[in-house]
């Protein structure tokens, strides 16, 4: 389907996907579990290293992270909508004695 904007141009809409609960459980469910990235539309990353880490709902999920010397996790409620991309972290393979 092709569309005319107010100077007559034609032009093609474009439909951007909204990151799925679907998708994030599948990267939360692997068996093995393998660490991920989740990139937001900010730039800012998630690296979830664990899958106790992270909080799956229907439109957005929960990170929780602990840094430097704190002793309780902080989180971050992070909108599915501003998800950019999930991709697997590289992970050193472990070479066989």
């Amino acid at each position: 389907m092709t569309y005319s904007s107010a100077l007559g141009r034609k032009f093609e809409p474009v439909i951007l996907a909204m990151m799925t609960f679907g998708k994030v459980a599948e990267y939360i469910s692997a068996e093995p579990f393998r660490p991920f990235r989740i990139k937001m539309a900010s730039g800012q990353t998630f690296d979830i290293r664990h899958p106790e880490t992270i909080l799956a709902g229907r439109t957005s999920v929960r990170v929780y992270t602990v840094t430097g010397t704190e002793t309780a996790p902080t989180w971050h409620d992070v909108s599915l909508m501003l998800m950019e991309t999930l991709e697997p972290m590289n992970t050193p393979q472990t070479q066989p004695n």
